[in-house]
């Protein structure tokens, strides 16, 4: 269980104990003329945050030493080596700006989700509980856009599955552990496809994937008609799923979030809210905090599961909830989901919340 970590280029550790499932990778990777080592954590089958341990490329003997150290450090703490785990691909250009920002939705209410399941005007697609994620083909270099528009690491079995496709692309959609599930088209060889509509953009993207030698990137399935809506509608709320997505057929592509309505709107079969650390409780608690005009509002705490890492005062969270308490805004029943890298305090607004009351009307 201890051995040293000597030859191998990437190792893959495991830990469990109670209800903690976590993975934790490292690797030995060429850079220029030297050397890097990245690592990748987080829980089984999520989506994995990436960072390297080496900001400039070192000699091949520096980098085994971090590396080593690493492992050894991991094992001390109880991981161990295991047959599976899905590697993830680390760029050098990491975290930077690429001007690529996806379309966001806005949320809908019961009575909207009733009218848009019967307007032909609008497709519905199941709205996943993952990371959005633009994936983007250049050449030989494949590699992930956050919401924020900044370059990030993806799971090795997503950029294999890339790869295959032989022309350029920007696809849009949800990273859900090693699959990414795709919804949308922005460019493809050469095509800015954003003016089209999105009719033909979904046409000319479940085309492309349309191949059974494509693995880990996958069509989501859509609905048209009326009747189709409000099965798989009903298919997907007795499931128990997040929620769904309504997008306008006849819609461009346009970056960014309306300040109300717009193309493409959501509706959450339960309600979540990104919030931030006021500070750090006993027993494995955190108080939580959102904005609204006045300034930092408290709303609650959540406790941190064992499988999860306590977060730091100042980070954000995302945390479900049945409701909100009007009088002091407390959430019930939260439930932490884990940080999130991709949004910024300034996010974290008061306006999130469903209250008591309203909570029947909004699943």
């Amino acid at each position: 269980m201890n051995a040293t970590l000597t030859s191998p280029q990437h190792v893959t550790l495991y830990y469990r104990e109670g209800s903690s499932d976590k993975v934790y990778q490292a690797s030995i990777e060429p850079q220029g003329e030297g050397f890097v080592v990245n690592f990748a954590y987080g829980r089984r089958g999520s989506t994995m945050n990436t960072g390297t341990k080496t900001q400039t490329p070192v000699d091949y003997d520096t980098a085994t030493r971090i590396y080593t150290k690493l492992g050894n450090e991991k094992k001390a703490k109880g991981y161990t080596e295991g047959p599976e785990g899905t590697p993830y691909q680390h760029s050098s250009k990491e975290d930077r700006v690429t001007g690529l920002l996806p379309q966001l939705l806005n949320p809908i209410d019961e009575q909207e989700v009733k009218r848009l399941l019967k307007d032909p005007a609008f497709c519905l697609q199941e709205k996943f509980d993952g990371r959005r994620v633009l994936v983007r083909k250049a050449g030989a270099e494949i590699y992930g856009i956050n919401r924020k528009g900044l370059l990030i690491g993806l799971p090795s079995p997503i950029v294999v599955g890339a790869h295959k496709i032989t022309s350029d692309f920007i696809m849009d959609g949800e990273c859900v552990g090693d699959v990414f599930y795709a919804f949308d088209l922005l460019e493809w060889d050469g095509e800015d496809c954003r003016t089209r509509p999105y009719q033909y953009r979904l046409v000319k993207l479940s085309n492309l994937l349309n191949r059974p030698d494509i693995t880990h990137i996958e069509f989501v399935q859509t609905a048209t008609d009326p009747a189709s809506k409000e099965r798989m509608f009903r298919h997907l709320q007795a499931e128990r799923k997040e929620g769904v997505v309504f997008k306008r057929l006849g819609a461009p592509y346009t970056p960014g979030r309306p300040n109300t309505g717009g193309n493409q709107l959501k509706h959450k079969f339960y309600a979540t809210c990104s919030a931030v650390v006021a500070q750090i409780n006993a027993k494995r608690s955190v108080e939580l905090r959102l904005l609204n005009g006045k300034g930092w509002i408290p709303c609650g705490n959540v406790t941190i599961p064992p499988n999860f890492n306590v977060p730091a005062v100042g980070e954000v969270v995302e945390i479900r909830f049945l409701y909100a308490f009007r009088e002091s805004n407390a959430l019930y029943q939260p439930v932490y989901l884990g940080p999130r890298q991709d949004i910024e305090q300034h996010e974290c607004v008061l306006s999130q919340l469903k209250y008591k009351g309203e909570e029947e009307e909004g699943c």
